[in-house]
């Protein structure tokens, strides 16, 4: 009888915790305005495929006005829309993607962008499923999406409808395309994408579909348009010169730019269609292998419910309790933004496009892509490996195989071509800091060997790594340089480059290589050379030492520009050495003047919430005895002004996840406060309990709970490792995941 008791208490515990629905707690619109670069599109966990309204194209231009060029498909101000692409970015501050774009309209067929869009009502997403009111149309939408492919449900009312299809409009800077309609419920092609931010023209490269409705259309077409425009905006403008042509029944493949097809029906009733587009980067082959795996036989129903299950699982690896609703809002879609980007690549049979020469080679594992490691290497990879080890353990041997495909890491990677977007060398970081903290099951001599290349001048010129000898020379990177546009913002790529040898120190030292331990150790202390003592700010010096005279600390944010710097300004790049936080107090000379400055960067609003390179400088007043409090008061006020449950609640850009990640570990109590640093830094939690559900094939743990006990103030009393008392304000990873609990107790 006992026995059986026990067996009935574990199933019911089994089945609250299987019923417990957190994606209830999730809010796509977060993000979607203020430049978060979100959108409240259907998308499986690190999907390749998803289903997005995009709205960013002609009609109410207030948002292009004030942003200046356009770098996502929706935006929630906006209010024109046009369909409902199916390759998209997240979170990124660059156009790309935005393609394959399935809009439903009635009566005649129409096929100009700006004369069919329409306005959109009653829209509502949560994870993995979007649905609105196409209200010129009367058509009522809903999408959801598995990892390769995308599912559409439209509601037409009775009468003529019609299915378009546009190649020609997207964010991508290109428009070339095949298409060809294969039968009366399927058409099959590709579309050309590439040159993110505009800034390589080399970098296209084909997006396959194939679309499969399940009703036969009536009447069949493909059409061509011109556009007026040549410049880059005629990517997302799509304004044309009236020349067209419509070839009716065309069922051989049609080549050329600004391509589309129409699918038109005469409905006696109302009626709804399912549309189906696989997705893939090989083939069209694949993309018809993805779409029939995945969703050849699975109704929409059944997709959209999937797709909730499938995020159920990946966010129920952390559980909050306590807390408000908006709280737990806050905190899940966060984590849901984390789960975006970097995204799979790989098609259902492990087929995948080589990075350089896009040959196709086939994996055993997940081939992942959109790495943007200026971001990501801060937070968003140390958050994989504590809760998701096996997606950073993908992530990082997808970067070996890159660096086997083109003898470099990746720097800012996007479909299997290199952007080189941003500054420094961030794959060593991620590299260094995904083994340090124990997530050792790579090729670590294969690593190593990769960020050595990188980290060196090579015959014909470093591309991750521009002016290395410069560098290496001084020990910083010359303002000469930056003046001669031999690379940009030499003293935030002299940070990075610091970060980055620090990283690589720390690497050398685990595999026992003392000398190169040394090397980058002497390196990496190379910031004090450009830490002017009179204005304790790091700040450009030219190579003969002398210091750039046309210098101020203000100028450079927002955005503008300022040598030296980039997107940031000398006070946001003032404390970004979070590496050696003890050395950069030692070098300001006293820890008065130091923290003087620190409170001069929030207390004169330098402190920008919405870039990277300071981010983490609110937990900086831990490394300060007395100050420790003021982290976990810094903290709370910037995660409560700047990340809301408003379409406006990320403080910026996302970064593919970054700052979602910030939020993340700030409401959980600790942080990764320094790359290549295997710690976390700890501040009194938002919610009263956390439990991590740890991987116990990599920590030998399989839960952690972080605790919030004591009285009601953000000031720490104690804190207590499975019971015993921890010193000072940081933990190691390796204890971190060895625990069973950690508790902060407050006054």
């Amino acid at each position: 009888m006992r026995k059986f008791y026990s067996f009935v208490v574990a199933c019911l515990f089994a089945f609250s915790a299987q019923a417990q629905d957190y994606t209830k707690y999730v809010n796509p619109f977060i993000g979607t305005t203020n430049y978060g670069a979100t959108n409240p599109g259907a998308i499986a966990p690190r999907g390749m495929v998803s289903v997005v309204p995009f709205n960013t194209s002609g009609g109410d231009t207030s948002f292009e006005k004030d942003s200046g060029w356009l770098s996502q498909v929706y935006e929630y101000t906006n209010t024109f829309f046009t369909g409902f692409s199916h390759v998209n970015l997240s979170g990124v501050g660059c156009p790309d993607l935005g393609a394959v774009i399935v809009m439903p309209t009635t009566g005649d067929v129409n096929i100009h962008p700006l004369q069919y869009g329409s306005s959109l009502s009653d829209q509502k997403a949560q994870a993995g499923l979007y649905e609105a009111h196409i209200d010129k149309y009367n058509v009522d939408a809903k999408v959801t999406a598995t990892q390769r492919a995308g599912i559409s449900k439209f509601s037409f009312p009775a009468g003529k409808a019609n299915l378009l299809l546009n190649l020609g409009q997207a964010l991508s800077n290109e428009s070339g395309a095949m298409v060809k309609v294969v039968n009366n419920q399927e058409i099959e092609g590709m579309r050309m994408v590439g040159s993110f931010c505009y800034n390589n023209p080399k970098t296209i490269y084909p997006v396959y579909f194939v679309m499969k409705v399940n009703k036969k259309a009536d009447k069949t077409a493909v059409w061509q348009q011109h556009k007026y425009n040549d410049g880059p905006e005629a990517a997302w403008m799509e304004a044309y010169n009236g020349q067209q042509r419509i070839i009716e029944d065309a069922y051989y493949p049609i080549i050329g730019d600004s391509l589309g097809t129409i699918f038109s029906y005469d409905f006696a009733e109302p009626t709804e269609l399912e549309v189906k587009v696989g997705i893939s980067y090989v083939s069209i082959e694949n993309a018809r292998k993805n779409l029939e795996a995945e969703i050849s036989n699975v109704p929409f129903d059944e997709v959209a419910k999937r797709a909730k299950e499938r995020w159920n699982d990946v966010l129920s690896t952390i559980e909050v309790d306590g807390g408000t609703d908006d709280e737990k809002t806050v905190f899940y879609t966060a984590l849901y933004h984390t789960m975006i980007h970097p995204n799979i690549m790989s098609d259902i049979n492990g087929e995948y496009p080589e990075a350089k020469t896009r040959r196709t080679k086939h994996t055993d594992g997940d081939r992942y892509t959109v790495f943007s490691l200026w971001d990501t290497y801060r937070n968003l990879h140390q958050l994989m490996t504590l809760a998701y080890p096996e997606q950073q353990l993908n992530m990082v041997n997808t970067m070996l195989d890159i660096y086997d495909e083109t003898g470099w890491l990746p720097k800012w990677e996007l479909n299997g071509t290199e952007t080189f977007t941003m500054v420094g060398d961030p794959a060593a970081i991620v590299v260094a800091d995904t083994y340090l903290r124990g997530l050792d099951q790579f090729d670590e001599n294969k690593a190593f060997e990769a960020i050595m290349k990188s980290a060196y001048p090579v015959e014909g010129g470093n591309p991750v790594r521009p002016c290395i000898d410069s560098y290496i020379k001084h020990n910083y990177v010359p303002v000469d340089d930056e003046l001669e546009d031999k690379l940009w913002a030499s003293v935030s790529t002299s940070q990075e480059y610091y970060v980055a040898d620090f990283g690589i120190a720390q690497f050398a030292k685990a595999l026992g290589k003392d000398d190169k331990y040394k090397e980058f150790s002497e390196r990496a202390d190379g910031y004090k050379k450009l830490l002017d003592p009179d204005t304790k700010f790091l700040r450009p010096r030219y190579a003969d030492g002398s210091w750039y005279a046309d210098f101020d600390p203000n100028a450079g944010a927002n955005f503008t520009h300022n040598v030296g710097y980039a997107e940031g300004n000398a006070y946001q790049y003032n404390l970004m050495v979070a590496q050696d936080m003890p050395g950069l107090i030692k070098s300001f000379g006293s820890k008065k003047v130091f923290i003087n400055r620190l409170d001069e960067i929030f207390d004169t609003d330098q402190f920008d919430m919405a870039n990277e390179p300071d981010m983490n400088y609110p937990f900086i007043y831990n490394y300060i005895k007395g100050q420790e409090h003021r982290a976990t008061e810094r903290v709370h006020e910037l995660r409560k002004k700047y990340f809301t449950t408003k379409p406006d609640g990320i403080a910026g850009n996302d970064d593919t996840g970054t700052m979602s990640a910030w939020v993340v570990f700030s409401m959980m109590g600790i942080y990764p406060d320094a790359p290549a640093v295997p710690h976390y830094t700890i501040t009194v939690p938002e919610f009263d309990e956390v439990t991590i559900h740890l991987d116990k094939k990599f920590w030998d743990n399989d839960q952690l709970v972080i605790k919030k006990t004591g009285g009601k103030t953000n000031k720490i009393k104690s804190i207590k490792v499975d019971g015993k008392t921890l010193k000072g304000y940081f933990i190691s990873h390796k204890d971190l995941v060895a625990a069973k609990t950690l508790e902060i107790i407050t006054y």
